[in-house]
Formats: C-alpha cells, sequence, structure tokens
C-alpha cells in the first residue's frame, strides 16, 4: 500500500493499550503495511441521487465535480493498491437527475455494480417509485443492500433485502448491518404499503450482538440511513452510537452532511465509536483505514481521508 499524502486532511487516533505516543508524522501508515500488520480500508459514499456525471451549472462549488464515475474510478485505484478494501454505499441512490426519470433504478444499480460496490443500504427516496420500483431494477444490483429494521414479510420485498452480510480480508471478520428511517412522512404511504419499521435502537443491539458475538466478527459497521444528528430527539447516527456497545462505525446518510473528518464518539460502555458521513452526490467520498494488529486482530490505528 502506498504511504499517506501529507497535503490531505487526515487524522490518526490511537484505540488500544500500548500504542501510546503514536504520531501521524513518527508513524507514516506505509509502515503499518508489513507482514504484522492488515490495514482494511473502507470507502464510502451517500445520497448519491442518481448523480452519474459530475455536476454541471455555474456554482463553483460543484461545477465539474462529484458523480459515480469519479467515485468508480477512485474506487478501482484504491482496490488496487489495497484488496483488503470494502465500498459501501449508506443509501439515497435513485432520485435526483434526469438518469432516474428516463431509467428509474436500473442504470444507477448496473453502475454501482460496475463500480465496484460491496454493499449497500435503502434510503427512503429509493421508495419514491413504490415498492415496484425497488423489485424491478433490484436484480441489477451485483452486490447487497442490507436493511435490518425494515419488515417487508407482507410486501413484494420479502426476502429481498439481507439483515446482515460478513466480509472477510485477511482473516478479519467485517460484519455489517443496516438501518434505515422511518418511512411516513417522507414516503407516500401506498409507496411502503405494509412494511414495518423496527426501533433502530433496538434492532442494532440485536445486530451488532448476533455479529460480534455469535459470528466472532472483528468489526461491526452499521450502514445508516437515518440522518447524522436533530436538534430534537429524533433516532439519528449520533444516538445509535451513544446507545450501542459493540459497533465500531457508523456509516451515515440523510442529512447530506459534509464532515472535516468522523465524529470520535463514545458508546454505551465507554470504548471508542466512528461516524462519518460523505456530504452527497459523489462531491467526497469518506476513506477510513482500519490498522489491525495482525496475530491478535486487534485495532491499533485508525486514519482517515475524505477524497
Amino acid at each position: 500500500m502506498g504511504g499517506l499524502q501529507m497535503n490531505r486532511r487526515k487524522f490518526i487516533r490511537n484505540v488500544a493499550t500500548g500504542t501510546a505516543g503514536l504520531s501521524f508524522c513518527a508513524l507514516p501508515f506505509n509502515l503499518l503495511a508489513n507482514e504484522d500488520y492488515t490495514t482494511i480500508s473502507i470507502l464510502h459514499t451517500n445520497d448519491l441521487h442518481c448523480h452519474i456525471e459530475p455536476f454541471t451549472g455555474t456554482n463553483e462549488r460543484y461545477a465539474g465535480k462529484g458523480g459515480l464515475a469519479r467515485i468508480s474510478a477512485l474506487s478501482q485505484k484504491y482496490k488496487k493498491e489495497n484488496p483488503n478494501t470494502l465500498l459501501f454505499d449508506s443509501g439515497d441512490m435513485f432520485q435526483g437527475t434526469p438518469y432516474f426519470n428516463y431509467f428509474k433504478g436500473e442504470l444507477m444499480l448496473k453502475i454501482m455494480s460496475a463500480a465496484g460496490y460491496d454493499a449497500g443500504t435503502l434510503g427512503n427516496h429509493e421508495f419514491d417509485n413504490g415498492m415496484e420500483g425497488i423489485l424491478k431494477p433490484l436484480p441489477h444490483a451485483k452486490f447487497p443492500i442490507i436493511n435490518s429494521n425494515y419488515d417487508f414479510s407482507d410486501t413484494i420485498l420479502a426476502d429481498k433485502f439481507p439483515r446482515w452480510k460478513i466480509f472477510k480480508k485477511s482473516g478479519i471478520k467485517i460484519g455489517v448491518y443496516g438501518l434505515g428511517i422511518e418511512l411516513k412522512g417522507l414516503v407516500a404511504d401506498k409507496n411502503f404499503g405494509n412494511t414495518i419499521y423496527n426501533n433502530p435502537i433496538k434492532v442494532a443491539i440485536e445486530m451488532e450482538t448476533f455479529l460480534k458475538e455469535d459470528k466472532g466478527c472483528d468489526m461491526v459497521i452499521c450502514l445508516s440511513h437515518l440522518g447524522l444528528r436533530y436538534k430534537d430527539d429524533f433516532i439519528s447516527d449520533t444516538i445509535i452510537a451513544s446507545e450501542t456497545s459493540m459497533t465500531d462505525l457508523i456509516i451515515g446518510g440523510h442529512t447530506h452532511s459534509f464532515l472535516d473528518e468522523p465524529i470520535i464518539s463514545k458508546n454505551k460502555v465507554g470504548k471508542q465509536v466512528i461516524v462519518n458521513q460523505a456530504w452527497w452526490g459523489g462531491l467526497v467520498m469518506g476513506k477510513i483505514d482500519f490498522v489491525f494488529e495482525r496475530s491478535k486482530k486487534r485495532q491499533k490505528a485508525i486514519f482517515s481521508e475524505n477524497i
């Protein structure tokens, strides 16, 4: 793997005993890329909203930037550098450009598959054309779309979405679960029909316990479309972080939040949990590197950047 480029915003956090004194300058990332350590790289997007091409227009903040084509090129680059790389999306793939108006969800799922996405989760805009609008293009997704808290049993989407997925990279087991936002009030009732919304906090605790204790995962990731945080008591990523005990990383969506660096929070038992979100429309892609001590499968350090 290549070393860190010093001109990008990054941070490092010590996450295990015995790492006191590590610093960004004293411990370049490439020194950890040897037989004693394994680096798991997590790439992530959210709220792509069918932005396949870069933004157009006169707004300097957006013009010529973003788009899934850019994400695809970056994904291929980083996966070539480090085969222990996973690419995730946190929902709202659909809606937002004429590509969706004409091709519905089919083109987006085809291109995301070609881009190398390893998993995604459902956002509220996936329901804009009703459940049939999800079911019809779904075979074009060559990656699992994970949702743990929607019960589709009494709908045409029954058994179409796994509640969890485990990825294995160089002996490290990464368990992933997904949380969707309350659809009522955001989506027309007819568009989600008899879908049952289950409390994300209860489901998160259930899923992290299952993945960590029953399945023996070394790392647990939540793909969330709940939103980063709210002024009221709506369930958000930061609340999930504070109420869980075994989730290591929460990758969010829905609020289109741009973070200079991830939020480092404390979970219910006082351990570190990372919360991140990558703006929207492919304008940035989040990248978080978890460095594991190979022999003990213990996290030693975490690096992050927005690309």
